[in-house]
C-alpha cells in the first residue's frame, strides 16, 4: 500500500480485468471491427411482466451503424435502434445490473459466453470464449450476415415481405423491410412453404379445382407466421383457402384475427382451443409444429378422424416413452447414458408415430427440417395419404409396432391409443 510515494518503489501490477469488463470489450472490438452477428440476452430476472430475451443485432440505417435491440415478450415484440455511442450505457444496464443473467455473443469467427454470478456479494461471473460453432457455407449465418450489413438486402423467396399483414407480425418494418432479427425466422418461413407446396402437389390437392377451397387447420399455430404465409401462398396460387390457426394464448389469437380482419384475408381465422378437445371438422392438410409430447399424437389423431390428405408435424418434447424404457442387454453399455438415451427414445417415439401412420394408409417421411423457434427441434414428420394400400399391409406394419415395443418394453404409446379407441367396437 502507498508504494508509488516510496522512491524506487516497484510500481504495482495493474488488477486482472473481470470476467464482465472483458466480455464488455469483446462487444465494443466486435462492433468497432464490424465482425458482431448477434447478442442475446437471456434468464431475464427483472420486474417486466412477460419479458422472455433481448436480441441485438448491428445494422445500417442511412449509412450509420447502429445496434438494433428487439424487445422479445410472451405475445409480442419491440423493436428498437441504437446509434453505437449509446450501447455501451444500454447494455450496462441490462447485464451490469443482473437484470439478464446469461449473455451469448456471436461474431463471425467467435462466440462468448457470459454468465452473472455473485458469492458473498462479491462478483464471481464467468466467462467463455471459443470458435463459433457456425459451418462455413452455413446459410442461416449467411441470412445473419446479410440482415446485419442492411436492411434492404433480401433473397429471391416464396412469399413477398411486401404484405402488410408481416409488419402486423413484428416481420418487417413500416417501410416493408425485413427485420434483421427476423431474417432466420423468414427463411424458415418460406421454407416450410417449400415443403406444404410439395405435400400439396404430392397428394394432388394442387389438381383440384381452384374454386374447391384447400382447408388448412394449424395447431399451435402462436404468432401466425406459418398460418398467414400458407393462406398467402396458397391465394397467390390462385386457390380458394380456408385457413384456421388453433392457439391456446388467446392474446395471439386476438392479435391475428385483427391482423386478418383489417387486411381482408377471406378464409384466414384463428381460434383459441386445444387439439385435444377441437371439434373435428373435413380437413385437407393438417399441421402441428413444435407441440409438446403427447400434444403431437392428438394433433396427428385429430388429422386421422377429420380425413386429411396431408400432415406436416414437427414432434417436440418426446416424454411419454422414456421413463417406459428398458435398456436391451445388447444397448445396455450405449444407453447408459442419459444424452442417448434421450435421442433413442426421441427416435422411437417418432418412429413409432410414422409406422402407425403407414398402417392408417400414409406415406410417410422423416426428415430434418429448419427449427422455428431456433433449437435443435428440427424434425418433421410428412405424411401423405395413399391412394391404395395393398391387403395385408397394415396388419404386418402393426406386427412390427408390437415387436419394436416388446424389445424396449414400452407399454402404451398415446398414438397408438387413440387409433386403437376408435377401432374398438362400440359396446
Amino acid at each position: 500500500m502507498f508504494t508509488d510515494l516510496i522512491a524506487g518503489a516497484a510500481p504495482q501490477p495493474a488488477p486482472e480485468p473481470t470476467a464482465r469488463e472483458r466480455f464488455f470489450r469483446l462487444i465494443d472490438t466486435a462492433l468497432a471491427a464490424r465482425q458482431m452477428v448477434r447478442l442475446t440476452l437471456g434468464r431475464y430476472r427483472g420486474p417486466e411482466a412477460d419479458l422472455e430475451k433481448v436480441l441485438a443485432r448491428p445494422v445500417l440505417l442511412r449509412g450509420e451503424p447502429h445496434l438494433q435491440l428487439v424487445w422479445r415478450y410472451r405475445t409480442r415484440d419491440i423493436t428498437k435502434n441504437h446509434p453505437l455511442a449509446e450501447v455501451p450505457a444500454l447494455l450496462g444496464g441490462l447485464i451490469a445490473t443482473g437484470a439478464f443473467e446469461n449473455a451469448h455473443l456471436h461474431t463471425r469467427t467467435q462466440e462468448a459466453q457470459f454468465t452473472v454470478k455473485t458469492k458473498g456479494g462479491r462478483d464471481r461471473s464467468l466467462l467463455r470464449v471459443g470458435r463459433t460453432s457456425t459451418p462455413a457455407g452455413d446459410e442461416d449465418a449467411a441470412d445473419d450476415d446479410e440482415a446485419a450489413d442492411s436492411h434492404n438486402r433480401e433473397k429471391q423467396r416464396l412469399l413477398s415481405l411486401e404484405r402488410p399483414f408481416w409488419h402486423d407480425l413484428g416481420v418487417t418494418d413500416a417501410q416493408q423491410r425485413l427485420i434483421p432479427a427476423m431474417s432466420r425466422k423468414w427463411r424458415q418461413i418460406n421454407r416450410f412453404v417449400e415443403v406444404f407446396s410439395s405435400a400439396l402437389a404430392q397428394a394432388g390437392l394442387d389438381a383440384r379445382d381452384p374454386a374447391e377451397p384447400v382447408r388448412v387447420h394449424d395447431f399451435g399455430c402462436g404468432k401466425g407466421y406459418l398460418t398467414f404465409a400458407v393462406h398467402d401462398w396458397l391465394a397467390g396460387q390462385g386457390r380458394r383457402a380456408e385457413v384456421t390457426g388453433v392457439e391456446l394464448r388467446q392474446p395471439l389469437v386476438d392479435l391475428c384475427n385483427a391482423a386478418a380482419q383489417r387486411h381482408q384475408l377471406d378464409g384466414l381465422r384463428f381460434d383459441a382451443g386445444d387439439v385435444r378437445d377441437y371439434t373435428p371438422a373435413g380437413l385437407d392438410v393438417m399441421i402441428a409444429l413444435h407441440a409438446c409430447d403427447i400434444a403431437t399424437d392428438y394433433a396427428i389423431d385429430y388429422g386421422l378422424r377429420a380425413g386429411a390428405s396431408v400432415i406436416l408435424c414437427s414432434p417436440c418434447c418426446h416424454k411419454e416413452v422414456r421413463p417406459q424404457m428398458t435398456m436391451p442387454a445388447l444397448l445396455r453399455p450405449v444407453l447408459q447414458h442419459g444424452v442417448h438415451l434421450g435421442q433413442e427414445a426421441e427416435m422411437v417415439t417418432d418412429g413409432l408415430r410414422a409406422l402407425l401412420l403407414d398402417a392408417e394408409g400414409y406415406d410417410t417421411q422423416v426428415f430434418e427440417f429448419i427449427s422455428l423457434e431456433h433449437t435443435n427441434k428440427n424434425k418433421m414428420l410428412l405424411a401423405v395419404r395413399r391412394r391404395h394400400t395393398p391387403a395385408g399391409h397394415a396388419e404386418a406394419v402393426r406386427a412390427q409396432i408390437a415387436a419394436i415395443k416388446d424389445f424396449y418394453g414400452i407399454r402404451t404409446h398415446c398414438l397408438e391409443s387413440l387409433v386403437a379407441a376408435r377401432r374398438r367396437p362400440a359396446v
